[in-house]
């Protein structure tokens, strides 16, 4: 009989085989197949600085995918742990990491740089900056009414969440129904043809962050998760611990939707995946829900590029993709509100 604690190692273990094997099956994937030879001479090739295939595939492998390859795992396993994150501290498995308005409020930001004309990296910075002010919105409007809940939070984000809609709905009107309005729907659907190393270094810091923060303080997600008067008899300071995870789980969902758009599915449905393959326990599900996420991410882009001669965006996938697993969830386990 394997001990549980070895089992939760071992699917650990797993999930990031897999998620190698699949890295590199990506990289040959695309309009452009790549045969797994080639990919293993071009990867020698950079590494010996010799040119052992042609200069054209080894610009779509390091100059394209890679970079997206690198950009669908960050940005899968940043959202799917914030998700984790969210649903370990608010006690409810329908929380996402756009709960507070984030995701709104980087499109906001985006669709005012393209109405602004600026550039993809412009873009990126005001979807992040605008990501950022909606959850600092989020936050605020609770301590101005006194009123510190969790329920009041969710609520607040709520608001906020609407009133960056009005404001989206109001560029979008402005917007030139020609070109400016076709990239802003385009953005909100989520892609990483945009992707570029500089982009991806430009956000690694706070993603980073973000991850080291949540992944030393799994374990303490699970005590947060048993709800204030138990986290507090154990000497927990629970108010300050929960900003400490909002905080960094609204940064690694504020620099994922600057980079990509909103893709959604991701931070919902793979906390209940890792649960119901590790259990409840933090110290593991968070870490496998980063694997999982990343998986799922890098699978569903990989099949983005794959299935048409353009690129399906990534929310429509996910979506028909998501939608069943979580039903699959919801009618195989029991998915309570509290």
């Amino acid at each position: 009989m394997i001990s549980r604690s070895r089992r939760q190692y071992r699917i650990l273990w797993l999930a990031g085989i897999s998620l190698v094997l699949l890295a590199l099956v990506s990289l040959c994937f695309g309009n452009y197949q790549i045969p797994l030879s080639h990919l293993y001479d071009a990867i020698i090739g950079e590494i010996t600085h010799h040119t052992l295939v042609s200069p054209i595939e080894t610009n779509i492998i390091f100059s394209l995918r890679v970079p997206r390859m690198l950009a669908a795992v960050g940005i899968g396993a940043a959202l799917a742990i914030s998700g984790t994150a969210y649903q370990s501290i608010f006690q409810n498995p329908l929380v996402s990491p756009d709960l507070l308005g984030v995701s709104n409020g980087a499109a906001v930001g985006a669709a005012l740089a393209i109405l602004l004309n600026l550039h993809s990296f412009g873009t990126q910075v005001l979807a992040l900056l605008f990501g950022l002010v909606a959850v600092i919105l989020s936050v605020t409007i609770p301590r101005l009414m006194g009123r510190s809940t969790n329920l009041t939070l969710v609520l607040a984000g709520v608001v906020v969440s609407g009133l960056m809609q009005a404001i989206l709905g109001l560029l979008k009107y402005l917007a030139d129904p020609d070109s400016q309005l076709q990239s802003i729907v385009y953005w909100q659907l989520g892609s990483l043809s945009k992707v570029t190393v500089g982009n991806l270094i430009s956000v690694l810091p706070m993603m980073i962050l973000g991850l080291v923060v949540l992944f030393i303080m799994r374990w303490r997600l699970t005590v947060l998760g048993l709800g204030d008067a138990a986290a507090q008899s154990m000497g927990v300071n629970v108010a300050f611990e929960r900003r400490i995870v909002v905080f960094c789980a609204t940064l690694l969902t504020a620099a994922s939707v600057c980079l990509s758009g909103p893709i959604g599915w991701i931070g919902l449905v793979v906390p209940h995946m890792a649960r119901m393959l590790i259990g409840p326990n933090t110290r593991y599900s968070l870490p496998l829900s980063g694997l999982i996420g990343a998986i799922f991410l890098l699978l569903v882009d990989t099949l983005a590029r794959t299935l048409s001669a353009g690129e399906i965006p990534l929310s429509i996938l996910t979506g028909f993709i998501g939608t069943p697993i979580f039903i699959y969830i919801l009618a195989t386990r029991k998915v309570t509100l509290r």
